[in-house]
């Protein structure tokens, strides 16, 4: 299976609270929501998120990154992310939680979290998406894990919170694998790590 990293980013990189003023204040973060409150999400945004899950076998997701979507999504009415989101395998890289995990199809990843996910990478397969999950992320990147970034730049400069390429990683160089736009300034780009 491929590893698929897909974000929500600001122009100056921040991935943190796209969702919800609420979803992750960590740092003092203050601008959660920057995503949803500045009306960005379009009919085109929609539908490259609808068609990443479809084509996806499941997602690897950190802790607080599983905790606000298993708080989130299995009482969620927004179809059709929500049926996509429950139905498909769950894959946590934490030590903090017991299983049984409460959303349906979740499992811990057990033992090194690197060499669980390349056991993963290594079965047949489609995507497994990596959605936020920031630390989780970096470790993926640290150890070559990553076969593509799907990046969803938004028209928007916020100054502070947390970046998916933080200081310290790379060089690496990425071959671009397309380009969309959405109709609100939302720019969709496709990366595979050369």
């Amino acid at each position: 299976m491929r590893i698929v990293i897909s974000e929500f980013l600001t122009l100056d990189g921040v991935m943190q609270a796209p969702g919800g003023s609420e979803e992750d204040r960590t740092g003092g973060f203050k601008h959660g929501g920057w995503q949803l409150d500045n009306g960005y999400v379009d009919d085109v945004a929609g539908k490259v998120v609808t068609e990443a899950f479809e084509r996806s076998d499941g997602m690897l997701l950190g802790r607080r990154t599983y905790d606000i979507f298993a708080g989130y999504w299995p009482t969620s009415t927004e179809e059709p992310i929500a049926g996509q989101m429950n139905a498909m395998k769950k894959y946590v890289a934490s030590t903090t939680p017991k299983e049984p995990l409460e959303w349906e199809n979740s499992t811990l990843l057990h033992g090194d979290v690197v060499e669980a996910v390349q056991k993963l990478r290594n079965e047949s397969g489609t995507d497994l998406l990596v959605i936020g999950s920031g630390n989780f992320a970096q470790t993926l990147m640290n150890n070559g894990l990553v076969d593509e970034f799907r990046l969803m730049i938004h028209p928007i400069v916020l100054g502070s919170g947390r970046r998916l390429f933080n200081e310290g990683h790379g060089p690496f160089q990425l071959t671009l694998l397309d380009v969309k736009t959405s109709t609100t300034g939302v720019v969709i780009l496709s990366y595979r790590p050369s």
